[in-house]
C-alpha cells in the first residue's frame, strides 16, 4: 500500500512537472520570436513533434517573412521525420511552388517524390499512391537531370515500376486459376486479353515466357471449348500463339508443355476441318437433290 502511494505522488509530481516545464512554458507565449526559435532549436534536437507543435503557432506570423522559408522547410521535414509521409509530401510540394528560386528546392521536390515513395504499398494492395509517386518522381528527374539525387530516383523508379509488374501478373494469374471455374469462356478470353496485355507493357519482363506458355495453353482450351462457327479461327489462332513461343523461347522448359497443346490443337482443327467438309459436302448434296427435283416437277 505504501509503494503504490509511493508511486502515485511520483506521477502526480512528474505531471505537474511536466506541465510546468519550458516546452509547456514556450508553447503558451505570443512572443513570435521566441517561439521561432524554439521550433528551431527542438527540431535541431531532433524533438520533432515539439517542433511541429511550435511551427504550427509561429508559421501564420512570420509568412511572407525572410524566415518563413527555412521554417517551412523544416515543418515540411519534421513530418518526414516523424513518418507522416502523406503530409509530408504535401507540405515539400508546397515549398517548391513557393520557393521555387530557393536552394531548397531542389530538396523539396526529391523530398516530396521520396515521401510519396515511402508511402505507397506492396504490390498487392492499390497502386494509386505508387502512381503518384511515379509521376513526382519523373517530375523530378525531368526538372533536375543533373542532381546528386538523381540515380536514387531512378532506382525508387525502378522498384515503383516492379511492383506494378508484379501487380499486373499476379492478376493475370488470378485469370489464369478462375479459368476451371464455372464459367470458364469468361475467363480463358481475359486472360488471352491479360496475358497479351502484360507483354506489351511489360517486353523485357521475367514472366513473359511462362506467360507465352500459358497463353498457348488457355488459348487452346479457349479454342477446343468454342462454338463451331468460331472454332477454326480460334484453334489457328492457338497455333499462332505456339509459333511465336517457339521462335522466341526455343530452349524453353515449357517447350514439351506447348508441344502438347499445339497437338491438341492440330487434331482438334482436322477433325474440325473434316466435319466442316463432311457438312458442306451433305449440304451441296441436299441442294443438288433440292434443284434435281425442282427441275422433275417442273
Amino acid at each position: 500500500m505504501k509503494m503504490r502511494l509511493q508511486f502515485l505522488l511520483y506521477t502526480v509530481f512528474l505531471v505537474m512537472f511536466t506541465a510546468c516545464g519550458p516546452f509547456n512554458k514556450l508553447e503558451k507565449s505570443t512572443n513570435w520570436e521566441e517561439l521561432y526559435k524554439g521550433a528551431n532549436d527542438y527540431y535541431q534536437a531532433g524533438e520533432y513533434n515539439k517542433a511541429i507543435i511550435l511551427y504550427d503557432k509561429v508559421l501564420p506570423v512570420i509568412r511572407g517573412s525572410e524566415k518563413a522559408e527555412l521554417a517551412d522547410y523544416n515543418y515540411a521535414n519534421c513530418h518526414f521525420k516523424t513518418k507522416r509521409y502523406i503530409e509530408a509530401a504535401g507540405y515539400f510540394s508546397n515549398f517548391n511552388r513557393t520557393y521555387n528560386r530557393s536552394p531548397l528546392a531542389e530538396e523539396a521536390l526529391f523530398m516530396n517524390a521520396y515521401s510519396l515513395y515511402l508511402d505507397s504499398p506492396d504490390y498487392n494492395l492499390d497502386q494509386q499512391s505508387s502512381q503518384e509517386a511515379v509521376s513526382a518522381i519523373q517530375t523530378f528527374v525531368t526538372q533536375f537531370p543533373g542532381s546528386a539525387s538523381y540515380e536514387r530516383a531512378m532506382e525508387m523508379l525502378v522498384d515503383l515500376q516492379g511492383r506494378f509488374e508484379e501487380k499486373s501478373f499476379q492478376e493475370s494469374n488470378m485469370y489464369y486459376r478462375l479459368k476451371d471455374g464455372l464459367y470458364p469462356g469468361d475467363f480463358y478470353r481475359a486472360c488471352i486479353i491479360n496475358f497479351q496485355n502484360f507483354t506489351k507493357d511489360y517486353p523485357e519482363s521475367k514472366y513473359n515466357e511462362e506467360l507465352a506458355y500459358k497463353l498457348v495453353e488457355v488459348s487452346t482450351g479457349y479454342a477446343k471449348n468454342s462454338a463451331y462457327l468460331k472454332k477454326e479461327a480460334r484453334l489457328n489462332e492457338a497455333l499462332s500463339f505456339s509459333a511465336t513461343f517457339y521462335r522466341r523461347y526455343p530452349s524453353s522448359q515449357f517447350v514439351g508443355e506447348v508441344k502438347k497443346f499445339e497437338g491438341e490443337a492440330r487434331e482438334e482443327l482436322t477433325q474440325h476441318i473434316e466435319l466442316k467438309n463432311k457438312y458442306a459436302q451433305q449440304t451441296a448434296e441436299q441442294l443438288a437433290k433440292l434443284e434435281e427435283e425442282k427441275k422433275e416437277n417442273n
